[in-house]
């Protein structure tokens, strides 16, 4: 039977068993649109921009382990597009974005909404399409979503033009695919993982040091029983948070610009370390000449050859998925573990570390944002979906909210995105109706996607925002106090609105909290009596609150400044 090529393009989602999209209609998109209104299996969220159709695109992903599509227009809707594309590309998130395009025959004549996707999109996808002909649709779509979602995953942008998708044409769609040109390697080499499991044994003083990269394969379970199979030391970059239990006597923290007295000193003095889908970037080791001062041994399992020996040299490299190789250490392992008697030395130098308590802060009269964190913990019980937006807020809930589930913590860590915190919170949701979310944001980052509350409002999705409420751009504050005398050249944000009659105006529950006394009542109110309704909670924190460890730029690990020390 012959179909046209935007019933293809919906067929094709729903054999890859896709049941959402987040888009937002134009023009070269619309015979696509009039085919989703046609059938019922993939529903449509309706964005208000389409940068947050791509970063609920990109959270729906992050908290399942699907992957997320969003649909936009071309032009404007294409480069709109291109902020939540490149966050995606930096934290290596599966997803397809669906692009229309102008008639090909116009293509390359500054036709109205036009603009070079392919061109625009090449530097921050992992890979993109312009289809020219409705044959070569289906087949497309399947590499698409095969690409995004193996090796090192990441988006890809498959670029329609309108005419395309008026075209008619049959339709098969492949089973599986094989790609010459793409072959990722999954399994381990096995002499390089006895390599690694034997200095593991040898160790005196390691360390096990992990990323995103256990998130995204889905190795939290195997993870932990490595760590527990050895009793090493574990400790987090921000990406990597919940790939092992934040509760568990052997975490030590996060590690980095931000990390913990313990863990960034357990990393910089350890002999061997053992890196597990992270890439050593600049916000984990700081300055790599001060990093590579200790003599150590490094074993590196990453998907991505790319990503080892970048920025440290490494010892024992070993390319594969993160999860075949952990189960070929324990196989390993299990043959007999036996760890060198000096580890218990280190764990009493870590306990020590530990006693610094690093993460203590001042009380004051104000709320602390650290504080509404801790009690946000509290209420939820540690089980629920946190989203945030980048800054202080950010760090405030990485060092205080103990995630002992994978996929439990969605932010932006490579790019850096502010305004991706409601959205988030609604991809969030998507994938996971019945879940407690919250989204900690601040003033300055909740206004750059505040419109997404109107769609919260249509498709019922009962966020929690938590806004720690300090009337300035916090981070780029304290940057300001410490390092530039002082001088906030533009980090205060006058004029800001009275959010609890703005959360109103969309249709939700406003609450402004302003004591230290009300902050507990308040979220238990919010996630009780208001469990289905988006609620705004305005908490006017104190606007001194900086956050420590930490670790200036051009510094090393052990470099750190702590709260204590100003």
């Amino acid at each position: 039977m012959m179909i046209s090529g935007a019933e293809i393009v919906i067929r094709c989602l729903q054999e890859e068993k896709v049941d959402c999209v987040f888009g937002y209609p134009g023009g070269s998109v619309l015979h696509i649109y009039d085919a989703l209104f046609k059938q019922d299996d993939v529903k449509h969220v309706l964005v208000r921009h389409e940068q947050a159709a791509v970063h609920a695109a990109d959270a729906y992903s992050r908290s399942s382990q699907r992957v997320g599509v969003a649909l936009v227009t071309s032009g404007p809707g294409v480069t709109n597009t291109v902020t939540g594309i490149a966050t995606a590309y930096m934290d290596s998130i599966p997803m397809v974005v669906l692009c229309g395009q102008v008639p090909t025959q116009y293509i390359g004549q500054d036709a109205f909404q036009e603009c070079d996707t392919v061109g625009i999109t090449r530097p921050c996808v992992k890979h993109n399409f312009l289809v020219k002909d409705v044959k070569d649709l289906a087949i497309t779509i399947k590499k698409a979503f095969h690409i995004a979602a193996t090796g090192r995953p990441g988006p890809v942008v498959v670029d329609i033009p309108k005419d395309v998708t008026a075209q008619m044409c049959e339709f098969d769609y492949p089973k599986t695919i094989q790609m010459r040109s793409y072959n990722p390697v999954v399994k381990g080499h096995l002499g390089q993982i006895k390599k690694a499991v034997q200095m593991l044994q040898e160790a005196k003083r390691p360390i096990i040091y992990t990323g995103g990269g256990v998130i995204l394969s889905d190795a939290a379970d195997k993870l932990t029983q490595l760590a527990k199979k050895l009793d090493f030391p574990v400790t987090n970059t921000l990406m990597g948070l919940g790939g092992y239990p934040a509760t568990d006597r052997q975490f030590v923290g996060m590690l980095g610009m931000h990390g913990t007295f313990e863990a960034n000193n357990a990393m910089h003095y350890a002999d061997v370390i053992l890196a597990v889908g992270a890439r050593f970037d600049d916000r984990v080791i700081g300055n790599p000449e001060h990093f590579s001062s200790e003599k150590r041994r490094v074993i590196h399992i990453d998907i991505d050859p790319s990503s080892i020996s970048k920025r440290v040299k490494v010892d024992v490299p070993i390319v594969g998925n993160v999860a075949d190789v952990l189960d070929e250490m324990l196989k390993l392992l299990d043959g007999g573990c036996k760890t060198d008697p000096e580890v218990a030395d280190w764990w009493k130098q870590i306990d020590e570390w530990r006693g610094r308590k690093s993460l203590a802060y001042r009380q004051s009269n104000h709320i602390m944002p650290q504080y509404v964190v801790e009690k946000l913990y509290e209420v939820t019980g540690g089980d629920a979906f946190i989203t945030s937006d980048v800054g202080q807020h950010q760090m405030f809930a990485a060092q205080y909210y103990k995630f002992d589930k994978p996929r439990r913590w969605i932010n932006s860590g490579g790019l850096g995105t502010m305004g991706v915190g409601l959205p988030y919170g609604m991809g969030v949701l998507m994938a996971n109706p019945d879940a407690q979310v919250a989204c900690v944001t601040g003033e300055g980052s909740i206004q750059m996607c505040i419109q997404e509350m109107s769609t919260c409002k249509q498709y019922g999705l009962p966020v929690k925002i938590i806004n720690l409420n300090n009337g300035m751009l916090g981070m780029v504050r304290q940057w300001q106090e410490m390092f530039y005398s002082k001088r906030y050249s533009q980090s205060y944000v006058t004029s800001l609105p009275d959010f609890v009659k703005l959360a109103e105006a969309y249709g939700h529950v406003g609450m402004r909290i302003e004591k230290p006394e009300d902050v507990e009542p308040a979220l238990r109110k919010a996630f009780t009596e208001h469990k289905d309704d988006l609620v705004f909670m305005d908490f006017i924190i104190d606007p001194g609150a900086n956050v420590f460890p930490m670790v200036a730029a051009g510094k090393g690990l052990t470099e750190m400044i702590l709260a204590e020390e100003l």
